[in-house]
């Protein structure tokens, strides 16, 4: 049982572990560095959609882990509760980053810019989720 825990817990953080590191751009500050030179929206715009995938990817890795610690949890004990809130949490963080970065678009709309303050607020939200998911333990202190 616990191999097998372990099998699908590091087959679940794969993908983060092999990424290829030449489309691994993971911060704001490499896309500013890198384009600040190029003086271009449209380059920082596209060096942005790098973060956001990467960052994407690394968020679900983060949701797929807690939800099959919680989903295993349910099974050996019959209360489903918290993967059901769990769940529901993460949805209400979608919407409620989608909001939250969409305001900030439309505050600076139609001017240059919006859509590269959008794009950060997503990619900031979206690190600040997978730093606290990356602190919460749901496995059995026990196995």
């Amino acid at each position: 049982m616990i191999y097998k825990k372990t099998l699908l817990a590091l087959s679940l953080l794969y993908p983060l572990l092999m990424m290829n590191p030449a489309y691994a751009v993971k911060s704001i500050s490499v896309c500013q560095q890198q384009t600040a030179e190029q003086l271009s929206s449209a380059a920082m715009s596209r060096c942005l959609d790098g973060v956001i995938s990467s960052v994407d990817r690394e968020l679900q890795t983060w949701v797929n882990l807690h939800t099959f610690n919680l989903e295993e949890k349910a099974l050996v004990n019959g209360r489903y509760s918290a993967l059901k809130m769990f769940k529901r949490s993460q949805s209400n963080f979608i919407t409620y980053r989608e909001n939250d970065c969409r305001w900030q678009y439309l505050a600076i709309s139609p001017e240059k810019g919006a859509n590269i303050a959008y794009k950060t607020c997503y990619v900031l939200l979206s690190k600040s989720r997978i730093s606290t998911l990356s602190k919460i333990k749901t496995t059995n202190p026990t196995t």
